[in-house]
């Protein structure tokens, strides 16, 4: 039996596991509540393996494998920002957000958050809330089919479309009937799966080359500065070093406003499993991010000491040292777990994208469904946005790392601001949330798609500070006392940390 044959048996198994996932949750899924939220009963485990797996996609397994293996330990900057910004994120939005979105009218999407939080009656920030969801999500999407298309294209031959076909039939299917609850307990098997091959490649393969001390010698003599995080300061100009770095770290800022991540939250059966969720899932975070670095570092030792084995792209290292020290089916789970991945991200990202369509634009028209209709709905949205972003994916030259970037920027930039005051400020007004929102967006845009300033600074620094800061001056501008929302944020302190007292809160 060919290598090729044991690895797609090895996908098969994991594909028909998602789909087994997903028919489950199909019959745990009743209602609106339960199609969107899972009926608020995530445990901490699954809401933290779930937004792990969600949240990473295939550049913990991929993206980062590859930047380390070209430039060294200085490129590990970005997971350090994303840890950090996973922790913040995690202590101090989770909480205040499951309490709030329950309290404040039941809000089971980001934009109907705003919208009951600061009592719109416009529906404005709602409707440019879901439209941001919907434009920037739709282009991720499709993003994770480009990558889908690709990955079956260089690791077995297939036609770009067939294999951007077979990943989009298998997500849509476990997320179409399963919904939240498929979309969640499938991200906990992808996440495990993640965790094992990222802990599981770098041991087998420094053991390999000789063990930690002769790889770190090898390293070191093949280039002295490779694991040196600080690589380049103090060079020429140190404030353009800084300025980099800092740019590459300010990815941690996107975390608090990516509604795929913090619906999540939204999902916990208590505020106070936010802790035990914390706990678990930046632990997951630091060892799968660590394996990634460790097995781009082990690659630079191995195949500078084996130069017959080549590599033609550094972003297949991971995949490639699984397939020289691994039995092919063994191998193949590893493949899987790239394809976990990129399928737990495009399933998350459906879900949200269809609860914008359903929950925050046609329920929000004043139309009276049953609970299966809304169901049924939500399936609908989930099609619609699967099937534009498949047409856009069909252009497999998209750049999909910049897709990525982009919406990261947009989403942190847009939303996060807004979600921080909303629960840390009493006095965020509507209108103030709306224009910081709608200025960030611009921004990101402008600032996004000029190369000489995106060069210099990654897009989402600018425009989050630019949304703070008008969020706040045009609040103050518009701010009256309401005693609906004095008593809703109140009720949100004591709910979410009992132990604070409302004395303590920005007044």
């Amino acid at each position: 039996m060919s290598d090729h044959i044991f690895q797609m048996l090895a996908i098969a198994v994991y594909m028909a596991g998602m789909l087994a996932i997903g028919y489950f949750a199909f019959k745990e899924t009743d209602d609106l509540d339960d199609y969107m939220l899972a009926g608020r009963g995530l445990k901490p485990g699954v809401a933290a393996l779930s937004a792990g797996a969600s949240d990473m996609s295939g550049w913990l397994l991929m993206g980062l494998p590859g930047a380390i293996y070209l430039t060294g330990l200085v490129e590990a900057w970005i997971a350090i920002g994303l840890t950090i910004g996973a922790w913040l994120n995690w202590k101090f939005v989770a909480p205040r957000l499951r309490s709030y979105t329950l309290i404040s009218q039941n809000a089971i999407t980001v934009p109907s958050f705003f919208e009951k939080r600061l009592k719109d009656n416009s529906h404005l920030l709602r409707i440019a809330a879901a439209a941001i969801i919907l434009v920037f999500f739709t282009f991720y999407v499709s993003s994770g089919i480009v990558a889908a298309g690709k990955f079956f294209e260089g690791s077995f031959g297939w036609p770009y479309l067939a294999g951007m076909g077979v990943v989009t039939v298998v997500t849509l299917a476990y997320t179409l009937f399963g919904g939240f609850i498929g979309a969640t307990l499938t991200d906990v098997a992808q996440g495990l799966l993640m965790f094992a091959a990222l802990i599981v490649v770098p041991v087998i393969a420094v053991i390999q080359t000789g063990g930690v001390g002769a790889t770190v010698t090898r390293l070191q003599t093949l280039d002295p500065e490779v694991l040196n995080l600080f690589r380049g300061f103090g060079e020429g100009n140190t404030l353009v070093w800084m300025v980099g770095i800092f740019s590459t770290a300010a990815w941690g800022l996107g975390y608090f406003g990516q509604p795929h991540i913090i619906v999540r939250f939204m999902a916990l059966r208590s505020p106070q499993d936010a802790k035990a969720g914390r706990r678990i899932g930046i632990g997951w975070m630091i060892l799968t991010a660590a394996g990634a670095v460790s097995t781009a570092l082990i690659g630079i030792a191995y195949f500078a000491d084996n130069p017959s084995v080549t590599l033609d792209d550094p972003e297949t290292v991971f995949l490639k040292l699984s397939q020289i020290f691994f039995h092919p089916f063994v191998a193949g789970l590893v493949l899987a777990a790239v394809l976990a991945a990129i399928m737990s991200t495009i399933s998350s990202q459906l879900i949200v994208c269809s609860s914008a369509l359903v929950e925050d634009l046609y329920n929000m028209t004043g139309r009276q469904s049953t609970a299966k209709q809304q169901v049924i709905l939500g399936r609908l949205g989930v099609l619609v946005i699967a099937v534009i972003a498949a047409v856009i994916a069909l252009n497999r030259e998209s750049s999909i790392l910049e897709l990525v970037s982009f919406a990261w920027a947009g989403f942190g930039a847009a939303f996060g601001p807004i979600i921080l005051l909303s629960l840390y400020w009493r006095k965020l007004t509507a209108k103030g949330a709306l224009a910081g929102m709608v200025v960030a967006t611009v921004m990101v845009f402008v600032w996004g798609k000029t190369p000489v300033l995106h060069d210099a600074m990654y897009e989402i620094v600018p425009a989050f500070i630019l949304n703070l800061i008008v969020a706040v001056v045009v609040s103050k501008l518009t701010y009256k006392e309401d005693p609906v929302i004095e008593s809703e944020f109140t009720a949100m302190v004591a709910d979410s940390d009992p132990k604070k007292t409302v004395a303590a809160e920005m007044n």
